[in-house]
């Protein structure tokens, strides 16, 4: 007697708990890919070996506005980006960021550094950003960047393939898409991977 009426208590317990437990369950796994998602983006892992379709070819054919309001240490404007400029001689590291995007953050000061080689000229493509926000953006962190498209509508970064931002492309002086790295940059993406691909893409101008 006792163990039916203990067995009918539990069953009618059992159904809350069963409902909570299938409501958190996609949460749960929600939350371990992300977990999974974030830890390889800070270590520079799989995702940055995504392949592209445009390496060894030509850029997209486009012409970005300067972002406005950015100037230089001396008060002259920042310009945009155009494929032309791209084509110019000079070996090309472009990097697609935008303020609303944390690892942007983490790789920026790797892209501080960077943009002090005189051998490249480092250039951004600003993502689906407000100005507002992106000048904040580089006023508390910094400009490394030569010259910066504003897409705002995201509509270049269709034809470059871009999965999502942070995302670092080498473009050698003929304007020719010789590597790309997707994901935040980490010391140790920076020396093993972008910094041959540079390497490389010079030597082969230089041939």
């Amino acid at each position: 007697m006792y163990g039916g009426g203990a067995s009918v208590a539990e069953t009618k317990n059992s159904g809350p708990r069963r409902r909570w437990v299938l409501a958190l369950l996609p949460l749960i796994l929600f939350g371990g890919l992300v977990a999974v998602f974030l830890a390889q983006m800070l270590r520079g892992g799989a995702s940055s070996d995504i392949p592209s379709a445009l390496i060894g070819k030509p850029v997209p054919e486009f012409s970005l506005p300067a972002l406005a309001g950015l100037k230089d240490a001396v008060g002259a404007a920042i310009p945009g980006l155009s494929s032309a400029d791209l084509r110019a001689g000079k070996l090309h590291v472009v990097n697609v960021w935008a303020s609303w995007c944390g690892p942007c953050r983490l790789e920026h000061p790797l892209l501080m550094e960077l943009g002090k080689d005189p051998r490249i000229e480092l250039v951004g493509i600003n993502y689906k950003d407000e100005p507002v926000n992106a000048l904040r953006f580089l006023g508390q962190l910094g400009n490394p960047f030569a010259r910066i498209g504003a897409d705002d509508k995201g509509r270049l970064t269709i034809d470059w393939g871009v999965y999502g931002v942070p995302e670092t492309f080498v473009v050698d002086g003929g304007g020719v898409i010789r590597y790309r790295h997707v994901g935040p940059l980490t010391e140790s993406s920076l020396r093993e991977k972008l910094l041959p691909a540079i390497e490389t893409a010079l030597a082969g101008a230089g041939s």
